[in-house]
């Protein structure tokens, strides 16, 4: 269990997929954790469906205002115009990059593994992600296999990666573990 380890939630100010945010945020709060959400903007981020809009959720902090030494582990969830934004955004990138230097524990999940390229922390790691991110991730010296869930300790944290929203309930399971460690 997570007795109260704080989970920093990393999304940008719109277009995180609401599946890959919610059930993990469920997940890490049925564990006994705290999950918190943070985001490049205040305020409050708008979810999709898809491609659909979907619910709006209140941000805790900025990533101004907050450090990896904060958490105890970083939840990326997915979308594809969610990580595209904070790939963009050095403060987003830096606060990831940072939980790896840390060694603390990362999940991604869908096109999330789009900031992990950008932070440049899959070489030599074995991961899974949404189709269409496998040469992306190749070509940054990760290992790409499709699963449903990967856990990678070949570095300075572990590393759980999964391809979908069909996959959550492995990857959740995953995750906390993860989390738990």
């Amino acid at each position: 269990m997570m007795h109260g380890k704080t989970i920093a939630f990393l999304v940008a100010p719109e277009g995180v997929e609401e599946a890959e945010l919610t059930e993990p945020w469920k997940s890490v709060k049925q564990a006994g954790g705290a999950p918190r959400l943070i985001s490049t903007d205040s305020g409050r981020v708008q979810a999709f469906n898809h491609l659909d809009k979907a619910g709006t959720f209140a941000v805790d902090a900025t990533v101004q205002e907050v450090s990896a030494a904060d958490f105890a582990g970083l939840m990326l969830p997915g979308g594809v115009a969610n990580p595209d934004f904070l790939r963009m955004n050095d403060k987003a990138v830096r606060f990831i990059r940072d939980f790896f230097d840390a060694g603390k524990p990362v999940a991604a999940i869908c096109h999330a593994p789009w900031t992990l390229i950008e932070a440049d922390v899959v070489r030599g790691r074995m991961v899974t992600s949404w189709p269409s991110l496998r040469t992306d991730l190749r070509n940054a010296g990760a290992e790409w296999v499709d699963r449903e869930v990967v856990v990678c300790t070949a570095g300075p944290n572990m590393l759980v990666t999964s391809r979908r929203p069909d996959d959550l309930k492995a990857f959740d399971q995953a995750m906390i573990d993860a989390f738990s460690a």
